[in-house]
Protein backbone atom coordinates (compact mmCIF):
# COMPACT_ATOMS: atom_id res chain seq x y z
CA UNK A 1 0.00 0.00 0.00
CA UNK A 2 1.22 3.35 -0.99
CA UNK A 3 2.44 5.74 1.74
CA UNK A 4 0.56 9.30 1.22
CA UNK A 5 0.72 10.79 4.86
CA UNK A 6 3.33 13.00 5.45
CA UNK A 7 2.94 12.05 9.46
CA UNK A 8 3.73 8.27 8.48
CA UNK A 9 5.73 6.83 10.98
CA UNK A 10 8.58 5.64 8.67
CA UNK A 11 8.35 8.81 7.07
CA UNK A 12 9.50 10.43 10.55
CA UNK A 13 12.36 8.34 11.33
CA UNK A 14 13.79 8.26 7.83
CA UNK A 15 13.84 12.24 7.64
CA UNK A 16 15.54 12.60 11.05
CA UNK A 17 18.18 9.77 10.38
CA UNK A 18 18.21 11.82 6.82
CA UNK A 19 19.37 15.72 8.90
CA UNK A 20 22.00 13.79 10.83
CA UNK A 21 24.75 15.81 10.81
CA UNK A 22 28.05 14.46 12.93
CA UNK A 23 25.99 13.34 15.94
CA UNK A 24 25.68 9.82 16.44
CA UNK A 25 22.12 8.64 15.76
CA UNK A 26 20.54 7.28 18.76
CA UNK A 27 19.11 4.30 17.53
CA UNK A 28 22.05 2.95 16.19
CA UNK A 29 20.62 3.13 12.25
CA UNK A 30 21.43 5.34 9.37
CA UNK A 31 19.84 6.05 6.01
CA UNK A 32 21.84 5.67 2.30
CA UNK A 33 19.91 6.91 -0.41
CA UNK A 34 20.03 6.11 -4.56
CA UNK A 35 19.97 3.40 -6.67
CA UNK A 36 23.61 2.27 -6.88
CA UNK A 37 24.32 2.92 -3.27
CA UNK A 38 21.04 0.21 -2.39
CA UNK A 39 22.99 -1.86 -4.63
CA UNK A 40 26.40 -1.83 -2.95
CA UNK A 41 24.60 -2.69 -0.02
CA UNK A 42 23.01 -5.82 -1.49
CA UNK A 43 26.02 -6.83 -2.91
CA UNK A 44 28.17 -6.55 0.62
CA UNK A 45 24.93 -8.73 1.86
CA UNK A 46 23.44 -5.89 4.10
CA UNK A 47 20.05 -6.28 5.21
CA UNK A 48 17.46 -3.35 4.91
CA UNK A 49 15.43 -2.96 8.38
CA UNK A 50 12.96 -0.67 5.70
CA UNK A 51 13.31 -0.15 2.07
CA UNK A 52 11.10 3.22 0.46
CA UNK A 53 11.01 3.60 -3.28
CA UNK A 54 8.96 6.15 -5.20
CA UNK A 55 5.39 5.05 -6.64
CA UNK A 56 5.69 4.07 -10.08
CA UNK A 57 9.29 3.33 -10.28
CA UNK A 58 8.82 -0.66 -10.42
CA UNK A 59 11.82 -0.37 -7.47
CA UNK A 60 11.98 -3.03 -4.56
CA UNK A 61 10.59 -1.56 -1.27
CA UNK A 62 7.58 0.44 0.19
CA UNK A 63 6.06 2.40 -2.44
CA UNK A 64 5.72 6.25 -1.49
CA UNK A 65 4.20 8.82 -2.96
CA UNK A 66 7.13 10.63 -5.23
CA UNK A 67 6.90 14.41 -3.54
CA UNK A 68 6.93 12.69 -0.18
CA UNK A 69 10.15 10.59 -0.72
CA UNK A 70 11.91 13.92 -2.21
CA UNK A 71 10.34 15.49 0.76
CA UNK A 72 12.72 13.65 3.20
CA UNK A 73 15.19 13.09 0.81
CA UNK A 74 18.89 14.37 1.58
CA UNK A 75 19.77 14.89 -2.19
CA UNK A 76 18.90 17.82 -3.95
CA UNK A 77 17.56 16.29 -6.56
CA UNK A 78 15.53 14.21 -4.72
CA UNK A 79 15.62 10.45 -4.78
CA UNK A 80 13.75 7.46 -6.26
CA UNK A 81 14.80 4.85 -3.46
CA UNK A 82 16.47 4.66 0.43
CA UNK A 83 16.71 2.27 2.69
CA UNK A 84 17.74 2.37 6.35
CA UNK A 85 20.26 0.45 8.36
CA UNK A 86 21.76 -1.03 11.01
CA UNK A 87 25.37 1.06 11.87
CA UNK A 88 28.09 -1.92 12.12
CA UNK A 89 31.30 -1.45 14.18
CA UNK A 90 34.11 -3.86 14.00
CA UNK A 91 35.39 -4.57 17.65
CA UNK A 92 38.80 -3.18 17.09
CA UNK A 93 40.98 -1.98 14.27
CA UNK A 94 42.28 -4.27 11.55
CA UNK A 95 45.32 -5.28 9.44
CA UNK A 96 47.09 -6.00 7.30
CA UNK A 97 46.06 -2.90 6.19
CA UNK A 98 44.40 0.04 8.50
CA UNK A 99 43.71 3.41 7.92
CA UNK A 100 43.47 5.46 11.04
CA UNK A 101 41.57 9.35 11.16
CA UNK A 102 42.48 11.33 14.29
CA UNK A 103 40.42 14.68 14.37
CA UNK A 104 38.95 14.65 11.51
CA UNK A 105 35.64 16.48 11.20
CA UNK A 106 34.35 16.59 8.00
CA UNK A 107 32.35 13.57 7.01
CA UNK A 108 33.13 13.97 3.00
CA UNK A 109 36.48 13.21 3.87
CA UNK A 110 35.84 10.36 6.76
CA UNK A 111 33.34 9.04 3.29
CA UNK A 112 35.87 9.64 0.36
CA UNK A 113 38.86 7.68 3.00
CA UNK A 114 36.50 4.59 3.04
CA UNK A 115 36.07 4.55 -0.71
CA UNK A 116 40.10 5.08 -1.00
CA UNK A 117 40.37 2.40 1.54
CA UNK A 118 38.05 0.21 -0.75
CA UNK A 119 39.87 1.09 -3.74
CA UNK A 120 43.14 -0.08 -2.81
CA UNK A 121 41.94 -3.21 -0.32
CA UNK A 122 42.54 -2.08 3.11
CA UNK A 123 40.72 -4.02 5.75
CA UNK A 124 39.95 -1.34 8.17
CA UNK A 125 39.24 2.41 8.72
CA UNK A 126 39.55 3.15 12.56
CA UNK A 127 38.41 6.25 13.72
CA UNK A 128 39.59 8.22 17.04
CA UNK A 129 39.11 11.10 18.88
CA UNK A 130 36.18 13.78 17.31
CA UNK A 131 36.39 12.13 13.84
CA UNK A 132 33.42 12.99 12.10
CA UNK A 133 30.46 10.06 11.78
CA UNK A 134 30.90 7.57 9.34
CA UNK A 135 27.45 7.01 9.13
CA UNK A 136 26.21 10.48 8.22
CA UNK A 137 24.30 10.96 5.37
CA UNK A 138 27.29 13.03 3.42
CA UNK A 139 29.69 10.71 4.47
CA UNK A 140 27.64 7.43 3.58
CA UNK A 141 27.44 8.74 -0.20
CA UNK A 142 30.66 10.57 -0.19
CA UNK A 143 31.99 6.45 0.42
CA UNK A 144 30.00 5.33 -3.00
CA UNK A 145 29.01 2.43 -0.99
CA UNK A 146 32.29 1.54 0.72
CA UNK A 147 30.65 1.85 3.89
CA UNK A 148 29.07 -1.39 3.02
CA UNK A 149 32.60 -2.82 2.33
CA UNK A 150 34.69 -1.86 4.61
CA UNK A 151 35.02 -2.24 8.01
CA UNK A 152 35.17 1.08 10.34
CA UNK A 153 36.27 0.56 14.08
CA UNK A 154 36.71 2.85 16.87
CA UNK A 155 40.50 3.13 18.41
CA UNK A 156 43.00 4.40 20.13
CA UNK A 157 46.20 4.94 18.74
CA UNK A 158 48.32 1.82 20.99
CA UNK A 159 45.61 -0.57 19.69
CA UNK A 160 46.24 0.37 15.83
CA UNK A 161 47.76 -2.68 14.44
CA UNK A 162 51.32 -3.52 13.04
CA UNK A 163 53.80 -0.67 11.83
CA UNK A 164 52.02 2.47 12.51
CA UNK A 165 53.22 5.44 9.93
CA UNK A 166 52.07 8.97 11.03
CA UNK A 167 51.82 11.29 7.97
CA UNK A 168 53.38 14.62 9.41
CA UNK A 169 53.26 17.78 6.40
CA UNK A 170 57.30 18.04 6.40
CA UNK A 171 58.37 15.95 8.84
CA UNK A 172 60.25 12.26 8.53
CA UNK A 173 61.34 10.48 5.62
CA UNK A 174 59.44 11.00 2.02
CA UNK A 175 56.48 8.73 1.81
CA UNK A 176 57.65 6.59 -0.83
CA UNK A 177 61.34 5.51 1.50
CA UNK A 178 59.58 4.22 4.65
CA UNK A 179 59.83 0.63 2.77
CA UNK A 180 63.12 1.27 3.32
CA UNK A 181 62.36 0.03 7.05
CA UNK A 182 61.70 -3.21 5.81
CA UNK A 183 57.96 -2.85 7.15
CA UNK A 184 56.27 -6.36 8.44
CA UNK A 185 52.96 -7.66 7.06
CA UNK A 186 50.61 -4.97 8.82
CA UNK A 187 50.97 -1.39 8.20
CA UNK A 188 48.48 1.20 9.76
CA UNK A 189 48.69 4.76 8.17
CA UNK A 190 47.53 7.45 10.92
CA UNK A 191 46.13 10.45 9.21
CA UNK A 192 45.16 13.98 10.95
CA UNK A 193 43.30 16.87 9.90
CA UNK A 194 44.03 19.03 7.42
CA UNK A 195 44.57 22.26 9.30
CA UNK A 196 45.92 21.11 12.73
CA UNK A 197 47.16 17.24 11.52
CA UNK A 198 48.05 14.71 14.06
CA UNK A 199 48.98 15.69 17.96
CA UNK A 200 52.37 15.36 18.74
CA UNK A 201 51.95 12.92 21.48
CA UNK A 202 50.21 10.55 18.18
CA UNK A 203 53.31 11.38 15.87
CA UNK A 204 55.80 10.63 18.58
CA UNK A 205 54.24 7.31 19.75
CA UNK A 206 54.64 6.29 16.02
CA UNK A 207 56.99 3.58 14.85
CA UNK A 208 57.82 5.66 11.24
CA UNK A 209 56.95 9.55 10.56
CA UNK A 210 56.85 10.36 6.81
CA UNK A 211 55.45 12.92 4.65
CA UNK A 212 53.86 13.62 1.52
CA UNK A 213 56.44 15.77 -0.87
CA UNK A 214 54.10 18.72 -2.35
CA UNK A 215 55.00 22.00 -3.32
CA UNK A 216 52.14 23.34 -1.23
CA UNK A 217 51.52 23.53 2.73
CA UNK A 218 48.91 20.47 3.03
CA UNK A 219 46.53 17.91 1.52
CA UNK A 220 43.20 17.26 3.00
CA UNK A 221 42.68 13.76 4.86
CA UNK A 222 41.32 12.22 1.95
CA UNK A 223 43.81 12.96 -0.26
CA UNK A 224 46.64 12.27 2.09
CA UNK A 225 45.24 9.17 2.66
CA UNK A 226 44.61 8.07 -1.00
CA UNK A 227 48.45 8.65 -1.74
CA UNK A 228 49.75 6.96 1.41
CA UNK A 229 47.60 3.86 0.51
CA UNK A 230 48.76 4.07 -3.41
CA UNK A 231 52.27 3.96 -2.00
CA UNK A 232 51.81 1.77 0.40
CA UNK A 233 50.02 -0.60 -1.79
CA UNK A 234 52.90 -0.12 -4.47
CA UNK A 235 55.40 -1.22 -1.97
CA UNK A 236 53.75 -4.30 -0.89
CA UNK A 237 53.38 -5.40 -4.44
CA UNK A 238 56.97 -4.54 -5.21
CA UNK A 239 57.98 -6.85 -2.15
Amino acid sequence: MTITSPHNEKLKEVRKLAARRRARSESGRFVAEGEDLLAAADAAGWVALERLCADGSGLPGTPVAPELLAAISGLGSGTRTLAVYEERWAERALGPLCVYLHGVHDPGNVGAVLRSAHAFGASCVALGPDCADPFSPKAVRASMGAVFAVPVARAAPRDLPGLRVALAAGEGVPIWEMGHADPPGSVTLLVGAERTGLPAEVVEAADIVAHIPIATHSLNAAMAATVALYETSRMARAK
